[in-house]
């Protein structure tokens, strides 16, 4: 046993979408989303690495190389051996950058998990290949196809616990996707206009099943909506706050209304991965530190723990383990056998990694600070409404000028509220929300609830667009609008 004893756990990376589509040959951008194909890093790399991805890790995190996929691992180490003066190349067959690539420089110590610190040897010569117009898939997709894209551009890992999303109705004889419906809610209209439209799938923002039911019937309007989805054979899914809350989603797509400016999450989000737990005890020397390794490996999943053991002065070996919760019953039974391991054991639960870029809200510094009137012109103009609600904030004038801007879809009070900003913009709050909000100092722009978000579903079909085959169509509800109107 050496001063310094590693779990090397091997791992596969997937890649994003399936393909990306070619709708002109020499065009080399879709609406700003190139389609990036193969990317290659020329490294110089003097050590060998242990990168934990856990479930729900994002290769968005990458600097200057923002994805609108955030594909998950597989919850196990991805091990990566680099020699000095080696080329790593990944093949995928699409991404769809939210930046733009044309002048990217990928400096991967720049990385969280690839900083300086981590790794002092690591450095990139910062060669980007990417094309843009190789061909999108042709053959048909079923519903379990559609579902990987849909699941690649929003994981639903990053959806809030409370929510209902995913695959909400499933027919019982599967069939080629041809036509997709994208609505904001499901609503009685919409599911006509998805009959007389042959619809096979409806992505629809909003949950339409969201609580429980008993029984299936026509007195109640959302278990029509079911009943009639089953007998048309129309499936139904439904992203809602995963769309909120991945990079490049909806409250992204709101601050960007606003301009440019340094934007940050108001909610973190989290990996999903399994719980870990840090095990931290002493062995007074190689021999009783062998000797728990050896126990320690006999356990169910020991391949995915992470060890290591740093030499003391007296000679013996400060141990850290980093286990999961199905392991840490067997291993603490292990470690409490050992008279020095029982005696200084520590144990802690281990903090889910951040995923960079993801979460609910967004706090954006604007780099060109705006008067309170021009936010109001903005935000019409971006949610394509000819009218807002506006709450002045306390010794606030539509001259004043907004520097920070707090956002989020939906009904947000829950999120920006407390949030030092000049301006708020959601849908909804309640009467008291926005009179706190406006005692602070604060103005608060309200659209309506769907209003906030129903401009995404556009961007959201160009993105889909170009993962899908030619042979389907994805389609906007054209029935589909808030149901407060200002008359």
């Amino acid at each position: 046993m050496t001063d310094c004893m590693t779990a090397e756990v091997g791992g596969d990376m997937h890649t994003g979408c399936n393909a990306a589509k070619k709708k002109k040959k020499q065009r080399k951008k879709m609406n700003g989303n190139d389609v990036l194909r193969n990317i290659t890093f020329s490294c110089c790399v003097g050590c060998q690495l242990l990168l934990p991805f856990s479930r729900g890790s994002c290769i968005s995190n990458l600097p200057s190389l923002m994805f609108v996929t955030c594909r998950e691992f597989s919850g196990r180490l991805f091990h990566l051996g680099f020699n000095l003066g080696c080329s790593i190349s990944f093949k995928t067959s699409t991404f769809l950058p939210i930046a733009q690539l044309s002048a990217l420089s990928c400096s991967l110590s720049h990385h969280p998990l690839l900083s300086a610190s981590r790794i002092p040897a690591l450095r990139s010569a910062g060669v980007i290949r990417y094309l843009s117009d190789f061909p999108h898939p042709t053959a048909n997709m079923d519903l379990k196809g559609v579902l990987e894209v849909l699941e690649q551009l929003a994981p639903l890992s990053l959806a809030e616990s409370w929510d209902n999303v995913g695959l909400l109705v499933e027919p019982s004889e599967p069939r080629p996707i041809k036509t997709i419906l994208l609505t904001n809610d499901l609503t009685a209209a919409v599911m006509d206009e998805a009959v007389a439209m042959n619809c096979d799938l409806i992505v629809s923002y909003h949950p339409p099943l969201f609580r429980p039911f008993k029984r299936l019937l026509q007195k109640d309007w959302k278990q029509r909506l079911a009943v009639r989805a089953i007998e048309g054979g129309i499936a139904i899914f439904s992203p809602h706050t995963s769309w909120d809350s991945v990079e490049g989603g909806v409250n992204d797509w709101i601050v960007g209304g606003m301009g440019s400016g340094k934007v940050s999450v108001l909610s973190q989000a989290h990996s999903s991965g399994p719980q870990k737990h840090r095990l931290e005890f002493l062995c007074v020397n190689d021999e009783e530190l062998n000797s728990l390794s050896e126990q320690i490996r006999l356990i169910e999943g020991s391949e995915n723990f992470q060890c290591s053991a740093i030499r003391n002065e007296s000679g013996g070996q400060q141990v850290n383990l980093i286990c999961n919760s199905l392991a840490l019953t067997a291993a603490v039974q292990i470690l409490v056998s050992n008279p020095h391991a029982s005696g200084s054991l520590n144990i802690t639960q281990v903090q889910q990694p951040p995923l960079l870029g993801c979460g609910q809200g967004r706090l954006s510094v604007l780099d060109e600070p705006v008067s309170v009137s021009t936010a109001v012109q903005k935000m019409k103009t971006h949610l394509g409404l000819p009218h807002l609600r506006l709450a002045l904030g306390d010794q606030q004038t539509l001259d004043s000028l907004v520097k920070t801007v707090a956002v989020c879809a939906g009904s947000g009070a829950s999120v920006i509220q407390g949030v030092k900003a000049d301006l708020y913009i959601t849908g909804e709050m309640s009467h008291h929300e926005v009179l706190d909000a406006v005692s602070k100092g604060t103005s608060v722009i309200l659209s309506d609830h769907s209003n906030s978000e129903r401009g995404f579903l556009a961007v959201f079909k160009q993105r889909l667009n170009a993962c899908l085959a030619d042979t389907i169509t994805v389609a906007i509800s054209q029935k589909d609008q808030d149901p407060l109107q200002v008359v």
